[in-house]
């Protein structure tokens, strides 16, 4: 799979404070590339560079193999995690405006809004003003702004910030077709259980480095510790309990069941596999439980970046 956009080495200071230092990211075309970092890391720095609304001091960005420039303000959709939207204009006037700004004709502005307007449920807002509609309605008008010109790249920056859990799914959902569609997206939040849900690949930005990146499945296999969480039905828990801490590396476990069972965590060592482990529990009980950890991606934010 080529790359759609390619930093290379960017830096950016503002005064005496390093925005960013040195940092290089490859978003794959036709992806969902999760930027990801603490509050003040760079990751606002990144996407304005990208959207060249500021450049960088040094280090080039080229966008589907060329230099960035002028023209591909049209190549990128941008929804910023502050939103820009004119209070007092009409829904449907400010639509069209927006539209046009990004060089569609007045008739396929329309043309295209009532399709989004439509798909969205959201039609009778054309003659709402701004400020009458909630946080997370005018988050969909926003949305739907800056997808219309369908560009090669779409920039969401916290873009499920004001939705209730049923809008988020349906932008979720949204977002995924668009990038089945061909759309390659960056996406930036500070909520990981969506970057689990969505990204293909994420980097991580911390103090204004770069400290980890790659295809988010590659990156939990790099951090997993092939442990293994157990339940199981027994007649004798306690007898079966120290049988484990004979034979494995046995540790306290804490997800929930319906019965009394004995919870522990295994800790496998790379000789044994999975399979071995659980027909031996099944030669003891009734195994209810047997779940392999995997790291999550909030567990691998927060260790790299107080190891980082």
């Amino acid at each position: 799979m080529s790359n759609l956009l390619e930093v290379n080495k960017v830096s950016k200071k503002f005064g005496d404070f390093k925005a960013l230092n040195d940092v290089s990211v490859s978003v794959p075309e036709g992806s969902i590339f999760g930027l990801l970092g603490p509050n003040g890391a760079g990751k606002t720095t990144l996407i304005r560079i990208v959207n060249q609304i500021t450049m960088p001091d040094s280090g080039t960005v080229h966008l589907g193999g060329e230099l960035l420039n002028q023209k591909h303000i049209s190549d990128i959709g941008y929804l910023p995690e502050e939103r820009g939207l004119y209070k007092s204009m009409k829904v449907g006037e400010q639509a069209l405006y927006l539209a046009q700004l990004k060089g569609l004709s007045k008739s396929e502005a329309k043309k295209r809004l009532k399709y989004w307007f439509d798909r969205l449920e959201i039609g009778d807002w054309w003659n709402k003003k701004i400020q009458e509609l909630s946080k997370g309605m005018a988050q969909k008008i926003q949305f739907v702004v800056t997808v219309l010109h369908e560009p090669k790249l779409l920039i969401f920056d916290e873009p499920f910030s004001g939705f209730d859990p049923i809008n988020a799914n349906l932008i979720k959902d949204e977002i995924l077709r668009l990038r089945n569609e061909g759309a390659t997206v960056i996406f930036s939040t500070h909520r990981m259980e969506s970057v689990e849900e969505l990204c293909d690949d994420i980097a991580l930005i911390n103090k204004s480095n770069k400290i980890l990146d790659g295809k988010l499945v590659d990156i939990k296999r790099q951090y997993k510790i092939n442990t293994f969480e157990v339940g199981i039905r027994t007649s004798n828990n306690a007898s079966l309990r120290l049988e484990l801490n004979d034979k494995f590396n046995v540790s306290e476990a804490n997800f929930k069941t319906l019965d009394d069972e004995l919870k522990v965590n295994i800790k496998l060592d790379e000789a044994v596999k999975p399979n071995d482990l659980l027909n031996y529990l099944t030669s003891k009980g009734e195994v209810s439980h047997f779940v392999e950890l995997i790291p999550s991606v909030n567990d691998i934010f927060i260790q790299t970046v107080k190891n980082n």
